[in-house]
């Protein structure tokens, strides 16, 4: 069985998200989120299965563990912490584990981003550690802490950041794995993750953030999805990158043309034609490691009207697509934004604040606190 799909090149990865700071929050699937897009920003590569199934390892591909994990205790309670960092001359990338949407340890996430580097862009999901481990009567509490979450993280960031909030992927029937009790109904959960993307996407639409629903754009392919019935292939991991990637330039005004990826369950086989001829057109014309906002008019790449100022803007939805939550549409089921005024290529002053992931560990930067822009 052979698929399509319009997947994002390491090039324009790399290249999009040139001198940005961007962070993932969630679960374990977040974490391969996170994984896949630090890999995708240093080379045309996939997640193996080892690196899929790992987690709190002291490094992957150049990342290094800050917080948690291995540095800590290993298990599979709600307390379980890790905080992950890649650093490049041009990305910040940084991952934190959490099984609570609002929690005292979020309060603590949310206190960095206060008096710290602010990112530029978040990826966001929570749901199936909320309405699994803490209580039977799940919907109160996780309606309550949404709510919190979603005031104190727009408190928390400038409105330029872009906050995409994922919907949760569907489950399987018959689930397993470390996040779940005995108390717990496993059949019941997918169903339960059905009514939770019903308020969490309906809550963050109010909120002004951008929705992706993930659990729609997968509805067709579960055969990607591994046999604990929760976690997702590199297959489908590479797709999620490339939806969010897509999203991202988007809303940010950047046409990103994606070139068609061939993949059976076997193999993946990408088309990479268009990527070496925008290498070949660069190397010309001697514009080969400028940053992508300065290549875009020498190449087959092309802006929107509005300028792209290679830094951030401000977009506005006045709500969700009226067949948003209508699973028979074919439609991809996003919300799209619009830039709003006239954008300049200024780029933001150095911060020069206190940051809590300032210490070097093992011989491995942690966050500097400095960020370069050139």
């Amino acid at each position: 069985m052979r698929e399509i799909m319009k997947s994002v090149s390491h090039l324009q990865a790399s290249q999009l998200l040139h001198n940005k700071f961007i962070v993932v929050l969630g679960d374990s699937i977040q974490r391969a989120v996170y994984k896949d897009l630090v890999l995708l920003i240093q080379k045309e590569k996939y997640l193996s299965l080892r690196q899929l199934r790992s987690k709190g390892e002291m490094s992957f591909e150049q990342d290094c563990l800050v917080e948690g994990g291995c540095l800590g205790q290993m298990h599979n309670g709600t307390e379980y912490k890790e905080v992950r960092q890649f650093q490049s001359a041009h990305h910040l990338v940084r991952f934190y584990f959490v099984t609570r949407i609002y929690s005292r340890y979020m309060k603590s996430i949310l206190e960095d981003f206060r008096h710290g580097l602010k990112p530029d862009l978040v990826f966001v999901n929570s749901c199936v550690w909320d309405i699994s481990r803490y209580s039977c009567s799940w919907v109160d509490d996780y309606k309550e802490n949404l709510h919190r979450f979603f005031d104190e993280l727009r408190e928390a960031l400038p409105e330029e950041t872009l906050v995409v909030w994922n919907l949760t992927m569907p489950l399987g029937e018959r689930i397993k794995g470390g996040f779940l009790v005995p108390e717990h109904k496993a059949p019941q959960l997918r169903y339960d993750v059905i009514e939770a993307n019903f308020y969490s996407g309906t809550l963050a639409d109010a909120y002004e953030m951008d929705v992706l629903d993930l659990h729609f754009q997968f509805r067709f392919s579960l055969h990607h999805r591994m046999k604990d019935g929760v976690h997702w292939n590199a297959v489908a991991h590479r797709k999620i990158t490339s939806l969010l990637l897509q999203h991202a330039a988007e809303a940010w005004g950047v046409i990103l043309p994606c070139p068609v990826t061939v993949y059976g369950e076997e193999e993946v086989r990408s088309h990479t034609y268009m990527q070496k001829n925008i290498l070949h057109s660069q190397d010309k014309m001697g514009l080969v490691g400028l940053p992508f906002f300065c290549c875009l008019h020498f190449t087959d790449w092309r802006l929107s009207e509005i300028p792209y100022s290679g830094y951030r803007a401000e977009f506005f939805s006045d709500s969700l697509p009226t067949n948003y939550f209508n699973f028979e549409n074919p439609l991809p089921q996003t919300c799209h934004f619009e830039a709003t005024g006239p954008q300049r290529a200024a780029l933001p002053p150095k911060p020069h604040h206190r940051n809590r992931y300032r210490e070097t560990r093992n011989g491995k930067c942690a966050y500097s606190g400095m960020w370069t822009y050139l």
